[in-house]
């Protein structure tokens, strides 16, 4: 069963939280999928992983770079699973078909709590893949930008 966890940003923003999540996930040694809601914000990512930190590195690239299917974290605004990920990121309102859920070990949905149609979207989409019996969890950043798992 897919896990599927919400990131509720309220301190920080989508710049200063993915990287880090990247980061652990990439950890894991499996490949990741960043699926970003619009293709015009495809290369606005791939070029924030690169650029974040001096000290860090995460491989990652868009269709622009080539080699899809052998890129470790791959970016795209495509529902299909090209480098055959089992981490999947949503960012900026990225909401794939719930049936594409599947296809992975967990998700990472990341969505900016201070706008309201985001979290009016992520509160909808959260209702309609819970319907579906996938393990969902729920953190949300607090007043020091930590996340806390709510239940």
């Amino acid at each position: 069963m897919t896990r599927i966890d919400f990131y509720h940003l309220q301190k920080t923003s989508l710049e200063q939280v993915l990287p880090k999540l990247a980061e652990k996930a990439y950890a894991t040694k499996k490949r990741i999928k960043i699926l970003v809601g619009t293709e015009e914000r495809v290369e606005f990512i791939n070029s924030l992983l690169w650029t974040y930190s001096e000290e860090s590195f995460l491989p990652h690239g868009s269709k622009k770079d080539g080699f899809v299917e052998d890129q470790p974290i791959f970016i795209s605004a495509s529902e299909e699973n090209e480098n055959g990920a089992a981490l999947l990121i949503l960012v900026d309102g990225a909401e794939p078909e719930v049936s594409k859920l599947n296809d992975f070990e967990r998700v990472l949905n990341i969505f900016d709590g201070n706008n309201e149609a985001a979290l009016n979207n992520a509160r909808t989409y959260w209702k309609e893949i819970k319907t579906q019996g996938f393990e969902l969890h729920y953190w949300q950043q607090n007043m020091n930008g930590s996340f806390e798992q709510k239940v």
